[in-house]
């Protein structure tokens, strides 16, 4: 086991025990202890298609086919590929459910704990940090699917219940965790958005004093706020809190599904590099202005089922990370395992998991309704005359967090469709048996996956080939 020193905060830099500056470069692990729809494939939010799936399955296939997912999506070849392209760190999103039901709020489930662990310590083997990033909050920190939100609303805001739920959970974490060096820190808050933002410092604020009482030593990474993209409430604090690091994210929107060239016009915007150093110097203002570290929490390009593709899409990706290194930047690629859309590695297309699942993809496919990854052209027979309605009879609505377009597409596409949409996938797993569902969950194995070459090989010629030499030696 590779021995990994306490990390804290230093000034711009995140310093080991010997003071020599560490650049966190990794992957988030999307889709495991926090599933989203286009990662798996499901429709909708995590909470309902596993609501779904029990009732379908049974209660002794439901539980077959998660018990060996949890494994089997990653495991020890995982984090030994990882260490492989060169990464030193891994961003683990959680969802809160592992951890606690919402019927017995801080009772805690120590299943939920000993997935985490197993993992934490599998990085920490082949050398790899762990961030520990909570990315579904009680109530939901954000209007969207990947807070296992199956509403509009961030809930989490406005009630007192749901935030005294989230820092007990933490203070249980930094409990168990405090004297763990192999864990870089903790991302209390994946992507939150709050209109005033004044809930959002002062919960920073109660959280910050709530671990520190417990766990003075690790660092704390800190979203911005609408999905860690605005940090302008931060401005009206004296100082940055101590060992915290501001975290931006950092897609860049030739990545997206539908754009068609970088560089590039998309969406009438044109996109070299000079353009995506200008949004990301943009994004980490604060972080510069205040002398703290600079870590992109997520990034990445999408990759369009048109392989032709896959040079340019890989050229914005290069001249994201050659960015980053620039300016000294961490970073967690997002994501590592997926079913095809963005990952490192991904579920084989003619898996069982894959085969059985395909007339769901298909028809949500159709419908667009994934927010990541989805297109609306199948469907603006139904959103041009929705829009137009808006235009007409609310002129100027543009509610949070992004506006009316993409309001209306929350509603219809990744709601209002998705709820049918989920029940037609449940069907699908209708009487499998145990056996069955065990061997559609081994499709995530690694050694039952297709990795992703040319992405991995970008990977490698930047964590390797040309990867500068280590200050002081140090091998992180």
């Amino acid at each position: 086991m590779t021995a990994l020193e306490w990390l804290h905060v230093d000034g711009d830099r995140l310093a080991d025990e010997h003071g020599r500056t560490v650049v966190l470069r990794g992957v988030g692990l999307g889709g495991w202890m926090n599933m989203e729809n286009f990662i798996t494939g499901y429709p909708g939010s995590e909470q309902d298609i596993r609501r779904l799936l029990r009732a379908s399955m049974g209660e002794r296939a439901y539980q077959a086919f998660f018990d060996t997912f949890l494994v089997d999506f990653f495991d020890e070849a995982d984090a030994r590929h990882l260490a492989s392209l060169g990464m030193n760190s891994v961003r683990i999103p959680v969802n809160y459910r592992h951890f606690e039901d919402d019927d017995r709020p801080m009772e805690w489930k120590e299943a939920g704990f000993a997935a985490l662990d197993r993992v934490v310590t599998l990085l920490a083997e082949h050398g790899l940090y762990s961030v520990i990033d909570l990315h579904a909050l009680p109530g939901a920190q954000n209007q969207h699917w990947h807070s296992d939100n199956p509403t509009h609303r961030a809930a989490f805001w406005t009630h007192r219940h749901f935030q005294d739920r989230a820092v007990a959970l933490w203070e249980e974490l930094a409990e168990r965790y405090k004297d763990r060096p192999e864990v870089a820190g903790y991302n209390p808050v994946n992507e939150p958005a709050e209109p005033t933002g004044e809930a959002l410092l002062a919960f920073y604020d109660r959280l910050e004093r709530a671990i520190r009482a417990i766990d003075p030593r690790h660092v704390l990474f800190l979203d911005g706020n609408r999905y860690s993209t605005d940090f302008s409430v931060f401005a009206r604090r004296g100082e940055p809190l101590p060992n915290c690091v501001y975290t931006a994210h950092d897609y860049a929107l030739p990545g997206i599904t539908s754009a068609t060239e970088y560089p590039g016009v998309t969406r009438g915007e044109y996109f070299d590099r000079s353009v995506l150093e200008r949004t990301f110097l943009r994004r980490t203002q604060y972080m510069r202005e205040t002398g703290t570290p600079v870590w992109i929490g997520e990034f990445g390009p999408v990759y369009s089922a048109d392989r032709s593709q896959d040079p340019w899409r890989l050229a914005l990706l290069r001249d994201q990370l050659e960015i980053y290194r620039e300016h000294g930047a961490s970073w967690a690629l997002w994501t590592y395992k997926d079913i095809g859309l963005q990952g490192l590695v991904s579920a084989a297309p003619d898996s069982p998991y894959l085969d059985r699942v395909r007339p769901a993809l298909e028809q949500k496919a159709r419908l667009g309704a994934d927010s990541w990854g989805g297109s609306d052209a199948g469907v603006r027979d139904v959103l041009d005359p929705i829009e137009a309605l808006f235009e007409r009879e609310f002129p100027g609505y543009t509610p949070y967090p992004w506006g009316t377009r993409p309001h209306i597409a929350v509603l219809v596409r990744h709601i209002l469709f998705a709820e049918p949409l989920a029940e037609r996938f449940a069907r699908l797993f209708e009487g499998v048996s145990e056996e069955e569902a065990v061997e559609a969950a081994r499709s995530f194995r690694f050694d039952r996956t297709v990795e992703r070459s040319g992405l991995s090989a970008v990977l490698r010629q930047h964590l390797l080939d040309a990867a500068p030499a280590p200050a002081g030696g140090a091998s992180h």
